[in-house]
């Protein structure tokens, strides 16, 4: 089982709040400064990112113990294996992810970032609401005495001419 995660903090992260007080990302920036204590590794201040930290490679890259795989398709949905959790590609459109989103819930396949039932609700809400109940019918436009295109009409005209 892989370890916790450490978070790095970046120094005065807490003083800041556009360094990441409120936000739930805060990114590690490495302290340059001449008496910085993080840098200069003191006992008390939070730890610097360096060798050691990096999590065995037998556990790496791993989501819930299983291991992460990109979702592009159908196609990878349907390679997906019981010891590994699907991850959908945000980069797809919605035809594709309907279709995955339909397969997944038929194979019962794990998905990190996707529900597939909440997502298929979703859609079928918006159709429902698009599409209008009562639409008047459109009225077809009288046809004059002319019919099709130009050239049509050239070769009829040849054709009485020949008579």
């Amino acid at each position: 089982m892989p370890r916790m995660k450490r978070k790095f903090l970046r120094r005065d992260w807490n003083k800041m709040l556009r360094l990441g007080g409120r936000r739930k990302k805060l990114k590690w920036r490495r302290s340059k400064g001449r008496h910085a204590k993080i840098r200069q590794k003191w006992k008390g201040y939070s730890q610097m990112p360096s060798v050691g930290y990096k999590s065995p490679r037998s556990t790496r890259g791993f989501v819930e113990n299983k291991k992460s795989v990109m979702i592009n398709n159908i196609h990878d949905l349907m390679r997906l294996k019981s010891n590994e959790i699907g991850i959908v590609s945000k980069t797809i459109g919605q035809k594709k992810k309907i279709d995955i989103a339909k397969k997944a819930l038929e194979t019962k396949a794990d998905l990190l970032n996707f529900d597939a039932s909440k997502y298929l609700d979703e859609i079928r809400k918006k159709q429902e609401i698009k599409k209008p109940e009562n639409k008047p019918e459109k009225k077809e436009k009288k046809e004059s005495g002319s019919s099709g295109s130009g050239s049509e009409s050239q070769a009829k005209k040849e054709a009485e001419n020949k008579k």
